[in-house]
């Protein structure tokens, strides 16, 4: 059962979605690496607006994401494909996760 989640919101800077589209198609080999990270998905929420949800069994898990192959590719990106992201810690109250 996961009980972490993460919500990240990313807005593309004008002109660099196509790359932000990439950056997070990219991301998926870096967190196939990660045997806490349960699921992760990236998305697109609109024309210029990106995100990534992904679930956690624990605090732990969660935290090491964070410090993990993605979160310090944030870092640099800032600014450059994307504005600050909003970055949401969540519980999850339920799931359904294949077996």
């Amino acid at each position: 059962m996961v009980t972490k989640a993460l919500l990240v919101r990313l807005e593309a800077l004008p002109g660099k979605e196509a790359e932000l589209a990439d950056f997070l198609t990219g991301a998926r080999s870096i967190v196939m690496e990660e045997p806490g990270t349960i699921a992760w998905f990236a998305i697109r929420l609109g024309p210029w607006t990106f995100g990534v949800y992904d679930v956690f069994p624990d605090d732990e898990a969660r935290e090491a994401h964070l410090a993990g192959g993605v979160g310090q590719a944030l870092g640099p990106n800032t600014g450059v494909l994307f504005s600050e992201p909003q970055i949401e810690k969540l519980d999850v109250l339920a799931d359904k996760l294949p077996a």
